[in-house]
């Protein structure tokens, strides 16, 4: 597993030996970063979103999640051609992402030369599910999910709001046991759900690091980098349901038999 498990060594690394500026390249959750607003750390992270795109990118599909481009914030709206973009910077650039997305190093590297400021998302339930969390039910959740070694997965955080766990996705016996990502957590819906999101077939979430419309950055925890082995996500899920009920958020997911 050390191997495998090189990636999240080297996104420990760049946390324990930061600067200020750099630690937000990481979240590190017992000690958040003092700037998270103005002009000086958002160039920093810039700085940093430049210098490790590539590898991060890369690492990603190495790991095997499936990429696909994604837009960009472009001043105070998105590169995206489209007026009145309801996702602004949140969003494929092609509405053919989920054939498009691939592991394919060729393919991956003719992107990033290609496109050199865009972000980058992976699409949800080919071969990984991502369960999306308001960051303090996340929070909470995270030391249950350490403990056991079968829940330990890769974790990515959304600024300081949200915190997304990645899993293995459920390969369902009958075809109508399908839970579509349209039952609750549509990327272009997704505000109207503050709780739990379940990201499955049909879905996408942004990769670290992306640019964010607010100027922050996505970026993985320490130790819970992509080449982290996927969990199941049935457990993930009871942990994290239970956390997001400790502050109030109702479990859209409770009435799902998925598989059952």
């Amino acid at each position: 597993m050390a191997g495998r498990n090189r990636l999240s060594g080297w996104l420990r690394g760049r946390t324990d030996g930061a600067s200020g500026s750099a630690r937000g390249f990481t979240h590190d959750f017992a000690r958040p970063p003092k700037e998270t607003r103005g002009s000086r750390a958002r160039d920093a992270r810039q700085a940093l979103v430049t210098a490790h795109r590539d590898e991060l990118i890369t690492a990603a599909a190495e790991a095997g999640l499936p990429l696909a481009p994604a837009v960009y914030p472009e001043g105070f709206g998105c590169s995206c051609d489209r007026i009145g973009c309801p996702i602004p910077g949140l969003h494929p650039v092609s509405l053919a992402w989920q054939t498009q997305a691939s592991t394919e190093p060729e393919r991956i590297g003719q992107w990033l030369r290609t496109q050199p400021l865009a972000n980058f998302i992976t699409a949800t339930g080919i071969s990984h599910d991502v369960l999306d969390v308001p960051a303090e039910a996340g929070r909470l959740a995270l030391e249950r999910l350490t403990a056991d070694a079968a829940t330990l997965g890769p974790v990515a955080a959304q600024e300081e709001d949200r915190l997304l766990f990645f899993t293995a996705t459920r390969t369902p016996v009958d075809e109508e046991e399908w839970w579509p990502c349209e039952l609750d957590c549509h990327p272009e819906t997704a505000d109207e759900h503050p709780g739990i999101r379940w990201h499955c077939r049909g879905s996408y979430v942004l990769l670290p690091p992306a640019r964010l419309p607010s100027g922050g950055i996505m970026s993985w925890l320490p130790e819970h980098g992509p080449d982290l082995p996927l969990p199941d996500p049935l457990p993930v899920l009871d942990i994290l349901s239970d956390a997001c009920a400790q502050f109030g958020y109702e479990s859209e997911t409770e009435s799902v038999a998925w598989g059952r």
